[in-house]
């Protein structure tokens, strides 16, 4: 689980998150909605122990996520930035392998290959295994980047509006793999991920925290928060919530 509680922050002199508290229960995906602004980034960035909060505190599995080590912390979360510093003449898989980075600390074991490939196969990305990622559409790296974090073998992966330059088929493939593999059972994963697109959060998502001016407006299972009305109320627009072959469809009126 992570929990957080009393959460404030400040940049700029602005008050980015105030008095934010909740609980993530392991297993399953879990997604950050609002609009602009609403301090969802900022908030992840919390949980991964790379924003030092002015009040508050988060536990990783019980932990004080800013007091660990910083190896310790990077077997704990993994995290996926909106803005990767990326070296072009890296190939896919030299990228994939920089996720082993905490475990072996700069001598790769064969362990760690396996991983790599492993992560490699998971995101189908063995095609593209030997090329430089200049040569990658902006989805292709996007998708290499998420393997990367994947290799890291944390148990939570919080991933920063992921489905950025993807279209359609990859946006929908990347958000199957993450459900399938945060599925109870062996090797399982919990998943934090912000999204902008709600019909994403509404088709995958186990949960929502929808949030708003730097509050968590409400969280609970996808079906109890993805409804018009909260919608209508963080959005500030009017929502209809449809059925389409089974499954939600959001439409903003």
């Amino acid at each position: 689980m992570i929990s957080f509680s009393n959460l404030s922050f400040e940049a700029g002199g602005a008050c980015i998150l105030s008095d934010v508290s909740s609980e993530i229960p392991a297993g399953g995906i879990t997604a950050l909605i609002g609009p602009n602004g609403a301090g969802k980034s900022t908030l992840l960035h919390c949980l991964a122990g790379l924003n030092t909060p002015a009040a508050g505190e988060v536990h990783v599995e019980g932990a004080p996520v800013l007091s660990l080590p910083d190896r310790d912390r990077a077997r704990a979360v993994a995290l996926l930035q909106q803005s990767q510093t990326i070296v072009n003449r890296l190939s896919v898989r030299e990228l994939v392998a920089f996720g082993r980075w905490p475990h072996h600390q700069g001598r790769p074991g064969a362990e760690d290959a396996r991983l790599t490939e492993a992560a490699l196969e998971t995101f189908d990305l063995l095609p593209l295994a030997d090329r430089a990622l200049e040569t990658l559409s902006g989805g292709q790296r996007q998708r290499a980047q998420v393997a990367m974090v994947w290799a890291q073998s944390t148990p939570w992966l919080l991933l920063d509006e992921p489905l950025n330059a993807l279209d359609p088929k990859y946006a929908r493939d990347l958000m199957h793999r993450l459900h399938e593999l945060t599925r109870p059972g062996p090797g399982a994963r919990s998943v934090v991920v912000v999204l902008h697109d709600i019909n994403a959060a509404a088709t995958w998502a186990d949960r929502v925290i929808a949030m708003k001016d730097g509050r968590i407006h409400a969280s609970g299972p996808s079906a109890d928060i993805l409804t018009p009305g909260v919608l209508e109320e963080i959005y500030e627009t009017r929502f209809d919530v449809l059925e389409h072959a089974g499954r939600p469809v959001v439409v903003a009126r």
